[in-house]
């Protein structure tokens, strides 16, 4: 599209968000649908050819021709297939049916007198080609576009958690102050989130599974036709050539739950974004981070001096929108009533939208994190302004030494309170307890008191 167009898109996806979302073109356009349905029925024509008990026979020069009709898909060819569905072409009718105009394509791709002909989409229902196309543009969608941008992400957290593995940082649980961290350690839940649940969608892109056995799922055609042959296995080795684990028990129409299992392990990795977005905008807000300015961009039309953490903003809207089709997609695909209704057709054309809204979010954090710095000064800063945080320790250490009221005696100085450090050192000097627990107790610090959370990164690594 060009720039042109795109101001007068109607979907800000093909508009503002374009050049963000081209690489999903070759697997979620209507041009990307046409070539995945050529090429499933070039190579179920194929398959047919190699059946003893069919009589079609093709050369191998005839077989490398019909391949190169999907494998050197044009533009050209996809609107050959539009004038076939909307206006008819060469002899051929206005099919008013998108399915119906590549089985015209493929005939018109062959000789006059072609023996091939009759056995274009020989005994199949629309579904039996619909089902398998949708499937391998997700696959495609998925493994080479969207799973390299969390790969990415993920990567790029793994850096950052390992590069601020040491930085001490005040937590907050419940909005307030509490025990510490670092900034690294954060960084590696997120990254080790991430993992997790990209393995989900990579897992669950690996289940999708086809159908092939008709208008009813009960293969009547192909027996009617050759009543000796064994279709199910036919239908079984033909999916599993396609890269696709078989539906051996269908309707018209494949059930989609293993579609439902992917943009469900999506809204999963989704969610774990959505939670990293508000976190590292939280930290922006209080000053943890800093964000750097690019040259000659403005935060804001009125207040120069803002850099506003507008790439974690534009993740979470999109990234929320994803969701929401998501959600809707997992639900509405999974039925159909009776054998099928034709819902579903127009639903499933939706599925690259939501995984734009996908890309585009992971896009705008991973811009966002590339942007922020960590302002050092200001978390050890907050640290020492908030001594109170030691009180964990201290009553820990107390209760170790046999003192039953040690949190009641550091609850009493600390809720509710501004304590110093003094305050803990005037507590520590009136303590019963020996000279080494003593100085234990004064040596203290809230910057020090992070446990093992430098080494927790390293858990990354397994």
């Amino acid at each position: 599209m060009t720039d042109t167009h795109a101001l007068y898109a109607v979907s800000p996806l093909d508009g503002r968000y374009g050049s963000r979302t081209r690489p999903l073109a070759p697997y979620a356009s209507e041009a990307a649908l046409m070539r995945a349905r050529v090429r499933v029925e070039v190579e179920y024509l194929l398959a047919l050819a190699d059946l003893e008990a069919t009589p079609l026979e093709l050369t191998s020069d005839e077989r490398d021709h019909l391949r190169g009709l999907y494998e050197t898909f044009d533009e050209e060819d996809a609107k050959l297939i539009k004038t076939l569905e909307t206006d008819g072409y060469a002899g051929f009718d206005a099919t008013n049916h998108d399915v119906k105009a590549i089985e015209y394509f493929v005939r018109h791709h062959l000789p006059d007198d072609s023996e091939a002909s009759p056995w274009i989409h020989f005994g199949l229902t629309s579904e039996d080609v619909n089902n398998l196309a949708h499937r391998l543009l997700v696959r495609g969608a998925v493994e080479d576009v969207l799973l390299p941008a969390l790969y990415d992400l993920r990567d790029t957290l793994t850096e950052m958690a390992q590069e601020h593995r040491d930085l001490p940082m005040l937590a907050r649980t419940h909005g307030q102050p509490a025990t510490p961290t670092t900034f690294g350690k954060e960084l590696a839940v997120y990254a080790a989130r991430l993992g997790r649940q990209t393995a989900r969608v990579s897992t669950a892109t690996d289940a999708l599974s086809g159908k092939l056995g008709g208008a009813s799922g009960t293969y009547a055609a192909h027996v009617a036709a050759y009543p000796d042959v064994d279709w199910r296995g036919f239908a079984r080795e033909f999916v599993a050539g396609l890269g696709l684990e078989f539906t051996p028990l269908s309707t018209q129409v494949n059930p989609c739950d293993d579609l439902a299992v992917v943009f469900d392990a999506f809204r999963g990795v989704n969610n774990v974004l959505l939670d990293l977005d508000l976190d590292v905008w939280l930290y922006v807000s209080d000053r943890y981070l800093g964000q750097e300015a690019v040259e000659g961009e403005t935060g804001s039309s009125t207040m120069p001096h803002k850099v506003n953490p507008i790439d974690f903003e534009n993740s979470e809207g999109n990234l929320s929108k994803a969701n929401a089709d998501l959600t809707f997609l997992a639900d509405y695909v999974t039925t159909s009533r009776l054998q099928r209704d034709l819902s579903d057709s127009t639903v499933k054309r939706n599925v690259g939208a939501a995984f734009a809204h996908c890309l585009i979010g992971y896009g705008k954090t991973q811009a966002g994190l590339e942007k922020v710095v960590p302002n050092e000064a200001v978390m050890r800063e907050a640290l020492r302004e908030t001594p109170a945080i030691i009180g964990e320790a201290v009553q820990t250490i107390l209760r170790r030494e046999g003192r039953d009221d040690a949190y009641e005696q550091v609850k009493a100085l600390t809720r509710g309170r501004e304590v110093t450090l003094e305050d803990f050192h005037d507590l520590f000097v009136d303590l019963e307890v020996s000279e080494d627990v003593r100085e234990e107790l004064l040596a203290l610090r809230p910057e020090t008191y992070v446990g093992v959370a430098n080494e927790l990164v390293d858990d990354l690594e397994e």
